[in-house]
């Protein structure tokens, strides 16, 4: 059957011929060579050694194809175009290059017209806390977790057999409640909402105490041995023990505990609930991290790549599934894995123990406090994990950590017996006011 000489053939590829385009339709300059954008899209594009020797858009000529398949154009600039100098349409492993993270492409030379002062510079983070409180028989116990920051502004803090609350909008301490000389305070966390406070103590109790009116609620029983690690989910309290057991508490009822979790063959002592509350982390004394889902008993995931103690544990609030945990002295390592796919993301050495881990709100950084030997604090860019600032003020390891409700703070506890307060991440971008933490000041003064 022939076909009509006038009638359109349609096909399923489209070849264009830049012989018949009409570039001046698109209103371009009549010489982009010296532009220091066709510059820099050049050099990414080919490498430095040919963007030189492109021809601008206009001076297309028909082309031609070379024996090696390099395109040439007659009657241009370019005549021949060596391959081993162009990197395009071509995959070298050694002709890959580091990408700086303040600048999209990396040059051996800077191009001409093109200056470095339109990218921003790094933000600064101070390297100095601004506020210090005297915590006087704060513990040095590596395996406690003795400071938490409520959604309300106020800090919590376990003092020997004492919990005292700083405000951090007034800088008022009240003291919450003293166990007298037979116990002590092992762990405390806040309820993601409103004032409920809840402690851990030596004698393997949970107390729940209503802050707001200094009044304890009820004290709940369940583990044999000390309660080193709290975590909150709504209204489900889990609370990790040396015993080696984990116990999910329903508030809302008058039982003890309604499911316990048994996978850990030592002390617990890092427990989180990732942002959705699908998810529970713990970390123990026997070098493991272990996932949980709302229903188990028995542990979903099992990681047991750390060499130490995990207590450090921090769900990121970018990234669901995104987990990352530190290891103790004999480990060093912070790690990171997707618990969705059940694998290792990377790991970075730290040179020191990890103690704490805390993910930013506001962008993409997380902290990290440690031990031995250094006792620095640092802040890290994910996923690069570059180094934002190392900061030092603590004369002793680095054991507790919490970090403010505007996200923008972060207050560390040491062996020293001190408070540190340091202004680590910025504000959310939809905020730009000042923090409302009070008393900025440089100086300091007693918790208690």
């Amino acid at each position: 059957m022939k076909t009509s000489p006038s009638h359109t053939i349609y096909s399923d590829r489209f070849i264009p011929c830049r012989s018949s385009s009409n570039f001046a339709l698109f209103d371009l300059p009549s010489d982009d060579s010296k532009s220091p954008f066709n510059n820099l899209l050049k050099t990414a594009l080919f490498g430095s050694e040919c963007a030189g020797g492109v021809s601008s858009i206009n001076q297309l000529t028909p082309e031609k194809s070379t024996p090696s398949g390099i395109i040439t154009r007659s009657g241009s600039n370019i005549s021949h175009i060596n391959p081993s100098n162009c990197n395009i349409f071509r995959y070298k492993i050694e002709t890959r290059k580091p990408l700086p993270s303040i600048f999209p492409f990396w040059f051996d030379d800077q191009l001409p017209g093109v200056s470095l002062s339109m990218v921003k510079a790094p933000r600064k983070v101070p390297q100095f806390p601004y506020k210090e409180l005297d915590a006087p028989a704060l513990q040095d116990d590596f395996y406690l977790n003795l400071l938490d920051w409520s959604s309300q502004n106020v800090l919590a803090v376990g003092l020997s057999n004492c919990v005292y609350l700083w405000h951090a909008s007034s800088s008022k301490v009240v003291k919450l409640c003293d166990l007298g000389i037979d116990d002590s305070i092992c762990s405390v966390g806040w309820a993601q909402h409103g004032t409920h406070l809840a402690i851990g103590t030596s004698n393997g109790k949970l107390q729940i105490w209503d802050a707001s009116r200094g009044k304890r609620i009820r004290t709940i029983d369940g583990h044999r041995l000390r309660v080193g690690a709290l975590a909150w989910s709504s209204y489900l309290l889990s609370s990790g023990s040396r015993d080696k057991s984990i116990l999910h508490h329903d508030t809302r009822t008058q039982a003890d505990f309604v499911s316990k979790l048994s996978g850990h063959k030592s002390e617990v002592c890092g427990l989180k609930w990732s942002y959705d509350n699908r998810e529970l982390a713990s970390g123990g004394n026997d070098n493991r991290l272990l996932v949980w889902n709302q229903h188990s008993t028995q542990p979903v995931l099992k990681y047991c790549e750390h060499t130490a103690a995990v207590k450090a544990i921090a769900w990121s609030p970018h990234l669901r599934g995104l987990l990352a945990s530190g290891g103790g002295t004999a480990d060093r390592c912070i790690r990171f894995w997707n618990t969705h796919t059940n694998s290792q993301l990377s790991c970075m050495a730290t040179g020191s123990q990890v103690s704490n881990l805390v993910w930013s709100k506001n962008v993409n950084e997380l902290v990290s406090t440690h031990g031995h030997p250094q006792n620095q604090i640092i802040v890290w860019r994910y996923p690069t994990m570059s180094k934002l600032a190392t900061l030092t003020g603590h004369t002793d390891r680095v054991l507790y950590l919490a970090m403010s409700t505007d996200g923008q703070t972060i207050v560390t506890g040491a062996g020293d017996e001190t408070l540190k307060f340091w202004n680590v991440f910025p504000p959310p971008k939809s905020q730009n006011t000042e923090s409302q933490i009070g008393s900025l000041s440089l100086g300091r003064s007693l918790i208690r």
